[in-house]
């Protein structure tokens, strides 16, 4: 087989392909056995028809199709890794001459990936997160752990108030005519949660119960159903009861009821502790995203838009799955936002275009300064999916590489590395480390590459 690469845009190019006749043949043979075995001829069975006999009845021409069906992706694919190229969308084939004793020429105009100029990836000025736990986060932590564990008690007397629990029917109204979704009973809506349409919940504070009243509001020009964006709407409401939140105090004996530790003030450590946990990963990942989306936008790259498409079908996928694992599923999510798979998907899309960029320039990165994948990478990687799973780890191996997934594994441990890298390279600009500048670190393949040399 030959095979020719020509770029003639600068993410597009022409791969020319011959298959030679015997190829074009063996897939001529597999395309009868498979034809006739569907076929008719008075005098003979189904796929007992001689080919000689086919050949003069229906003519050679006749599989043809199948033959091309049956040879082209294989010649593809060889075609594609004898030029060396990185497709990232679908060819446009162009068959050019197709014949019984003849080579298989064809045509195919390829989308590969674009090539990265690396600005300055190095030395980065990034802008530090503090990471320190104050006695007012403490002090929010233990108010959310108080609101969680209120008991609720029923107000006889006296005003709906904000915190309370007010339980009430409503029915809302736009140009005088119900609107669909605008009705319940007995739903219980805590004031100042911001949970209802601006100005709803302010009110319903100062009712009594029983009372019932008017509430006019404006939905907000933002609002998910279109129908009803901007709209003026009257509310009729009737407050059934209020309800309001009883919460412990703050004591040893609320700290046993609530945790594993006897007294308040260890209980205050191990929240601390936690929310210091919690703060660095936020201040690691934050410190990352900047540094790679700096580098990234030091880079030059022209990304095609079917690798833009391809990852806002893979972010839509995600989605998904997220919202299946709270029990609801897509038709759902679009019958209750009043959106539809188009409007998802184009807001996703700028999302989309910055996750290619920033992987093609971290994978350009990790090429220049030599990163891969270690063995012991490998192992570490399959170590912790398999403890994660609580699974052996060579029952994780063989569904990864059964699955043809050891290489997508390698990137991710490849990418997740040159993360690493450069913020182990960048500088503080604030934080506890502002303004030093973290010693540049060579990786262990440069470091190799070096002392060769």
């Amino acid at each position: 087989m030959k095979a020719t690469w020509e770029k003639i845009e600068k993410n597009v190019g022409v791969l020319e392909v011959e298959v030679d006749e015997a190829q074009v043949a063996s897939a001529l043979d597999k395309a009868f056995k498979k034809v006739v075995a569907r076929v008719s001829v008075p005098g003979f069975r189904k796929g007992k028809v001689p080919r000689q006999l086919f050949e003069k009845r229906f003519g050679v021409e006749s599989l043809y199709q199948d033959a091309i069906d049956i040879i082209l992706p294989e010649a593809y694919v060889q075609a594609v890794e004898e030029a060396g190229i990185e497709p990232v969308d679908r060819p446009e084939v162009d068959i050019e001459q197709f014949a019984k004793g003849q080579p298989l020429k064809f045509k195919a105009k390829v989308t590969v990936k674009p090539e990265v100029q690396l600005g300055e990836y190095k030395g980065i000025e990034v802008e530090a997160q503090d990471s320190e736990v104050t006695d007012e986060e403490v002090a929010e932590e233990l108010n959310r752990q108080q609101q969680r564990h209120a008991e609720l008690a029923t107000k006889e007397e006296g005003a709906a108030e904000k915190g309370d629990i007010a339980v009430i029917d409503f029915e809302g109204f736009v140009d005088g005519e119900a609107f669909q979704g605008g009705k319940a009973e007995k739903y219980s809506l805590e004031l100042g949660s911001g949970s209802f349409i601006p100005g709803f919940e302010e009110q319903v504070v100062g009712m009594e119960k029983g009372q019932e009243k008017e509430v006019n509001v404006t939905f907000p020009e933002d609002y998910h159903a279109d129908e009803l964006k901007g709209k003026a709407a009257l509310f009729k409401v009737k407050l059934h009861d209020i309800k309001s939140k009883v919460l412990p105090e703050l004591d040893d004996e609320f700290a046993k009821d609530v945790s594993e530790f006897d007294t308040l003030e260890e209980y205050k450590q191990d929240i601390k502790s936690r929310l210091s946990e919690r703060k660095q990963e936020s201040a690691k990942a934050a410190l990352e995203t900047a540094v790679v989306e700096k580098a990234a936008a030091n880079a030059e790259v022209d990304i095609p838009q079917a690798m833009i498409e391809t990852e806002v079908d893979q972010m839509l996928r995600e989605f998904e799955r997220r919202i299946r694992s709270q029990g609801m599923t897509l038709d759902l999510y679009y019958q209750f936002s009043g959106q539809n798979e188009d409007a998802l998907k184009e807001q996703m899309r700028a999302d989309a275009e910055k996750r290619v960029r920033n992987n093609l320039v971290l994978e350009a990165i990790a090429k220049a300064e030599n990163i891969e994948a270690s063995d012991a990478d490998v192992d570490a990687e399959l170590q912790k999916i398999a403890d994660s799973m609580n699974r052996p780890v060579a029952e994780i191996r063989a569904a990864v590489e059964g699955g043809g997934n050891l290489e997508g594994l390698k990137q991710d441990v490849v990418i997740r590395k040159t993360v690493e890298f450069l913020t182990e390279n960048s500088v503080a600009g604030s934080g506890a480390e502002a303004g030093k500048p973290k010693k540049p670190r060579a990786t262990k393949a440069k470091e190799a590459k070096e002392d060769k040399e």
